[in-house]
């Protein structure tokens, strides 16, 4: 049986095939390479979506109120601000819809907290999911995106 890895999307303006042949000599590199783009394209859609369902732009402007930097004091300070009263309100009322049933608006919200975290240890130039390593193959992808 043939090995193979493939992704096909065809949604709104994500249209994307990746596919990667795993042979012999397909080394775990590659495998790593292949699913940290995969990744990548993932956590993007992701966040696009999340940003429709919710108004993202709030919680943005409160997880910029966060002061960030590189020390351990001042990544501690970030992560304790993510548990705040100025982040978990915005959270729950961004995410608190009338239309969706409880565990819904659950959901929601744990994606939102997921994206607070991972934008405030951004911030803090922490790196905390696999596209902030150098692929060469995906660093035109990377200056496409800016």
């Amino acid at each position: 049986m043939e090995k193979v890895i493939q992704f096909i999307a065809n949604y709104d303006d994500w249209q994307a095939i990746k596919k990667l042949k795993v042979e012999e000599k397909t080394g775990p590199k590659m495998v790593m390479e292949f699913l940290a783009g995969l990744g990548t394209s993932l956590d993007s859609k992701i966040e696009a979506n999340l940003r429709k369902a919710v108004d993202l732009d709030r919680l943005d402007a409160a997880l910029n109120e966060i002061s960030c930097g590189k020390s351990e004091e001042e990544i501690a300070s970030a992560l304790k601000a993510l548990n705040s009263r100025a982040v978990t309100s915005v959270i729950k009322e961004i995410t608190d819809k009338p239309e969706l049933q409880k565990n819904e608006r659950k959901e929601l919200n744990q994606f939102c907290r997921v994206y607070a975290a991972r934008t405030a240890l951004k911030n803090c130039e922490l790196k905390v999911d696999y596209s902030s390593v150098d692929i060469p193959g995906m660093k035109r992808l990377k200056k496409k995106k800016v």
